[in-house]
């Protein structure tokens, strides 16, 4: 037999569970052809003695769907293992969006996945209409990641409304053009529905976003289209008065319903791990999305502070940052306005997560992959000095004022992260890639997993954690021939290293559209990554192939 690819002399870990075992794996094609003993040479060759082959890591919860029209590689998340995204999120997607309203479609995304109008307007060249027109369009586009999508709730309120999507309920006609449309979209191959009810998504003009002025009745009515065409995943970002209608909807359609666990939705998180386990008691399905280790926003000088855009703050952080360095250091009195304003002046409104006043406390300063870090509050007691000053003191210690602070929220204690991350009916998939660039960036909780939970406190076995992240996420979403190593099986797989594997420190770059910034971030210790049978990162460097596919369910 003639393979195309051996990954030889590893240890498996076929996403499974079980125990590891070594072999080779070959491909023929796109597909994993054997697992075990290869005596024949493939065309190419991947030498994995002392490494773990596992299944490419699936991430069901992404915003990449302004990102893949710029970036086919699906920065960053290709560097952390990941071989298959889900977009689409929480209501937001550039379909179904009419030529005349397509302001109204990027409305609803700009803020949410910090990206600007101006940026979509130049990295986009808007091909479609309609949903199933969106998913060609897709098809087509070169990519190194298998990609997925949802029709977003936002999108359908704006083709079937226009402008008044952002202001009043739907009429009977203008949710039955949503309903034909969503109905067209998931038989041509979409996720599902998604929409958010989450009070911390709005425009840029600080007006809810579309999917949110909608009543629950309409929701229900298109989920209640899931149930009839028999497909498709309704996910949705929780807020207002839900829980209990999303019960008694899951219950009653049967249509398989995903959201974050621990995100904004008023319900704290043992109320939403109950919540899953009182759908499933009544008939229903409900699959709560987790995170490794709790969102937070990523502050510097280079990427943006809390303070940018207050009075004082707003003409000096305008300057090229050697300048905004040189003061600092030389200018007494412009430092001490600056404290003085960061103590003083009307922070902006903040939502999501965008930067906010800060409580120092819970300002931590970044010293390595893994947390606990200092924060602001105790160096500022130690140091009997503001912590305004020290955190300036800080960032002249590093290169371009490159020094990272971590913005915390409301405090996610290890121990009850891992009850969530150990309950039945979570998955560990809420990354967020492509969403709030210049803010966050999670598109490493994969290899966080594998570095901090399992190496790190052995809370998992690696066969644990790489089933967390493989065959369970493919089983919840619906990739029936991704997520396992075995013969017949889609090939992406990684190999990696896992005395080695953690992520990178997150860096700025330049390289949206138009030159905005926004966060990438590296991983150490995976040797390659392979799609569809082709490898495309090697080391950490990409290969050059782009052999991802659109996956339509």
């Amino acid at each position: 037999m003639a393979y195309d690819l051996v990954v030889r002399g590893g240890q498996v870990l076929d996403g499974s569970g079980l125990p590891r075992f070594r072999a080779d794996v070959g491909v023929i094609g796109e597909r994993i052809a054997r697992v075990g003993k290869i005596s024949e040479r493939g065309h190419r060759e991947i030498d994995a003695e002392g490494l773990v082959v596992t299944p490419g890591f699936i991430d069901g919860h992404t915003h990449m769907d302004a990102q893949i029209n710029w970036d086919p590689l699906c920065t960053s998340s290709c560097h952390q293992g990941v071989t298959t995204v889900v977009m689409g999120n929480c209501g937001f997607t550039l379909a179904p969006s009419r030529a005349e309203n397509r302001g109204w479609v990027v409305r609803n995304l700009e803020r949410a996945e910090d990206i600007s109008a101006e940026a979509m307007a130049q990295g986009i060249e808007w091909g479609w209409q309609t949903f199933p027109e969106y998913l060609d369009f897709v098809d087509r586009l070169p990519k190194g990641l298998n990609q997925s999508v949802y029709v977003g709730h936002s999108a359908l309120r704006t083709w079937a409304m226009g402008e008044r999507a952002f202001e009043a309920e739907a009429s009977a006609d203008e949710l039955a053009a949503m309903t034909q449309q969503l109905r067209a979209g998931v038989e041509a191959g979409a996720m599902g529905l998604s929409t958010s009810r989450s009070r911390s998504h709005e425009t840029s003009d600080d007006r809810p976003v579309a999917s949110r002025v909608g009543a629950f009745e309409e929701v229900a009515a298109l989920v209640r289209t899931l149930g009839e065409l028999g497909k498709g995943i309704f996910e949705i970002a929780l807020g207002g008065r839900t829980p209990e209608e999303l019960e008694a909807l899951a219950v009653e359609t049967r249509v398989p319903m995903t959201f974050g666990v621990g995100a904004a939705g008023g319900m704290a998180w043992r109320e939403q791990l109950a919540l899953l386990d009182r759908t499933a008691e009544r008939g229903g399905r409900m699959i709560g999305q987790t995170h490794s280790r709790g969102v937070t926003p990523l502050l510097s000088f280079e990427a943006g502070l809390p303070f940018d855009k207050l009075p004082t703050w707003r003409p000096f952080r305008a300057l090229p940052l050697a300048e905004q360095e040189r003061l600092l250091r030389t200018d007494p009195e412009l430092r001490a306005r600056l404290v003085h304003a960061a103590h003083h002046e009307e922070y902006p409104r903040a939502v999501s997560a965008e930067p906010r006043r800060p409580k120092w406390d819970r300002v931590e300063v970044r010293t390595g992959p893994f947390p606990p870090y200092p924060n602001l509050a105790a160096l500022s007691a130690e140091q009997g000095r503001d912590p305004m000053e020290v955190m300036i003191d800080l960032a002249l210690a590093t290169p371009r004022l490159s020094q990272l602070f971590v913005q915390t929220g409301a405090p996610f204690p290890d121990e009850e992260l891992l009850t969530v991350l150990k309950h039945p009916r979570t998955v560990m998939t809420f990354s967020d890639s492509g969403a709030h660039v210049s803010q966050i960036s999670d598109c490493s909780i994969h290899t966080y997993l594998l570095a901090y939970w399992v190496r790190e406190r052995g809370a998992f076995t690696l066969e644990e954690a790489i089933r967390m992240i493989t065959m369970t996420p493919a089983a919840a979403f619906g990739f029936h021939d991704r997520g396992l190593l075995r013969q017949g099986f889609a090939a992406d797989l990684n190999v990696i290293d896992p005395g080695a594997i953690i992520p990178e420190t997150p860096r700025v770059t330049t390289d949206l559209p138009g030159g905005a910034k926004r966060f990438v971030q590296g991983a150490a210790g995976i040797q390659a990554t392979v799609v569809n049978g082709q490898v495309l990162m090697e080391a950490g460097v990409h290969t050059g192939a782009l052999p991802g596919r659109l996956l339509r369910q």
